[in-house]
């Protein structure tokens, strides 16, 4: 006769059991629950305590992590912006033509916006942003527009982009590099977003009224500063 299994180990004091979470701390596995619950039931909607029994923790445990539900959220869209911000610091001290610097800027934003199990950046529109508290995320959010229009700036005076009116022009790239959030927000969850990062960045570039014969020489540098960027990061 087979003995009798014993009981199940009881989780560490202070947590329940919960679903496994991405991240290999505490703190990472708060932000992966609350970006889930963020996107797909609302911010408004989800509560501390929803956080806290996603990840299978207590309350107080969260806020020994976080002090409100807008920390978790700030840090949340920092992730989205602050990458993308060094990466463009990155590249306007690296050689190179500058719309290939551009064209490595849109692909490493692209990139990032695309990356995660969840469309983080979907968030921005919420009314809540308006709020002083939320002033250092939109103000990365100006410097990293800033970023794009000193690189559009740069194309055109070494004359490979030709738009009429540069402010204009960085606008509309910031705008139809970002268009990603609502592509990817149309499509199925977990579908596969790598067109997204190679044809928005090449779009902005004809946006701009780079020639198409210039193209592919562009594509080329620019795939090497990305590399460059990567290994930098690694």
């Amino acid at each position: 006769m087979s003995a009798r299994p014993g009981p199940a180990p009881e989780p560490p004091r202070g947590r329940r059991p919960g679903r496994p979470r991405e991240g290999e701390t505490g703190r990472e596995e708060i932000l992966d629950a609350a970006a889930e619950l963020f996107c797909q039931q609302g911010y408004a909607a989800t509560s501390t305590r929803a956080v806290a029994l996603a990840v299978g923790i207590k309350q107080a445990s969260l806020y020994y992590h976080f002090p409100s539900k807008e920390a978790v959220l700030a840090e949340l869209l920092s992730g989205t912006v602050t990458p993308s911000i060094r990466a463009a610091k990155a590249l306007e001290r690296l050689p190179g033509r500058a719309s290939a610097r551009l064209h490595a800027l849109a692909t490493f934003d692209v990139g990032l916006l695309c990356s995660g199990r969840w469309n983080l950046a979907s968030l921005y529109l919420l009314p809540e942003l308006r709020q002083p508290r939320f002033g250092s995320f939109q103000a990365d959010r100006a410097r990293l527009r800033a970023a794009y229009g000193r690189a559009v700036a740069a194309a055109v005076a070494e004359g490979d982009a030709r738009p009429d009116d540069v402010d204009l022009a960085t606008a509309l790239v910031f705008g139809l590099v970002e268009s990603v959030i609502s592509v990817r927000g149309d499509r199925q969850h977990g579908a596969d977003l790598g067109d997204l990062v190679t044809t928005v960045p090449t779009a902005s570039l004809r946006l701009l009224g780079v020639p198409a014969n210039r193209l592919p020489a562009v594509r080329r540098e620019s795939a090497r500063l990305v590399a460059t960027l990567g290994a930098a990061r690694g």
